[in-house]
């Protein structure tokens, strides 16, 4: 007779290590805002994204103003991308390539 397992859901996170950021990557846009078609294969250096973590480091730093859920432009070029989800939307970016934040005035 087969043992059975009572399986616990478990869940998983990531969580940065030195001066990194979690950053859940924005779709890509096909079509720019005035209405010009994006070819499939064309290479922007720069994309935009949600900060989902950030490590402690960051975090204890007053040097580094950025928060959870902020919106960032990062170059992608040194970004680790993590293999969790799917679609691969995912990357651990050094703060070092953040190179916006964008705010709204309240």
């Amino acid at each position: 007779m087969a043992k059975t397992k009572a399986q616990k859901n478990v869940l998983e996170t990531v969580e940065p290590i030195g001066e990194r950021v979690l950053i859940r990557k924005d779709e890509d846009r096909k079509m720019t805002k005035v209405g010009i078609h994006l070819p499939d294969k064309i290479e922007i250096p720069t994309i935009t994204g949600r900060v989902v973590t950030v490590s402690t480091v960051i975090e204890n730093n007053p040097d580094y103003p950025i928060q959870q859920y902020d919106k960032v432009l990062f170059n992608p070029k040194q970004s680790i991308p993590v293999d969790f989800e799917g679609d691969n939307r995912l990357f651990v970016v050094p703060i070092e390539d953040i190179v916006a934040i964008f705010r709204r005035d309240t």
